[in-house]
């Protein structure tokens, strides 16, 4: 059984190495952009945004498991900002565990989701958040839905 404790230093390439690999694994086949994908993301710039005493560092959450970092989850206010969990370890309660620790710790109320993300949204349903009906678009090419505690 894993505990949940905040981000720190040292566990930055671990963090980035999981938002790495969702991003490939649950977004590439939506979006189909190599140069994105495969150069310009990558584990080092990425674990370069978890620095000591950064603002993505102070925010972070992870699902430790004795020892190996299984999920993390991002804060910032009342929205979850970001909620990965290693996909060798999804389905296992991980997500859910980390959703109801910002819930009830930080009394988080509400996220954006990609679209396209079904699977996604279905966990976040199952969770106790609903689609609503607003929509952005980030990055002018990622749509992504908002979706609030009930």
């Amino acid at each position: 059984m894993g505990t949940i404790r905040p981000s720190k230093a040292s566990d930055a390439s671990r963090i980035a190495e999981i938002i790495i690999t969702n991003y490939r694994v649950n977004f590439y086949p939506f979006f189909h952009n190599d140069a994105y994908y495969f150069n310009e993301l990558n584990v080092v710039d990425m674990a370069a945004e978890y620095t000591e005493n950064s603002e993505s560092l102070k925010n972070t959450y992870v699902y430790d498991d004795n020892g190996v970092v299984k999920g993390i989850i991002r804060i910032n206010g009342i929205e979850i900002e970001k909620l990965y969990v290693e996909p060798q370890f999804q389905s296992q309660g991980i997500g859910a565990q980390l959703l109801k620790f910002a819930v009830t710790e930080f009394n988080t109320s509400f996220l954006w989701a990609l679209e396209y993300n079904k699977r996604g949204i279905t966990f976040y349903q199952r969770n106790g958040f609903i689609h609503t009906d607003e929509k952005i678009i980030e990055d002018e090419w990622v749509p992504l839905v908002k979706m609030i505690r009930l």
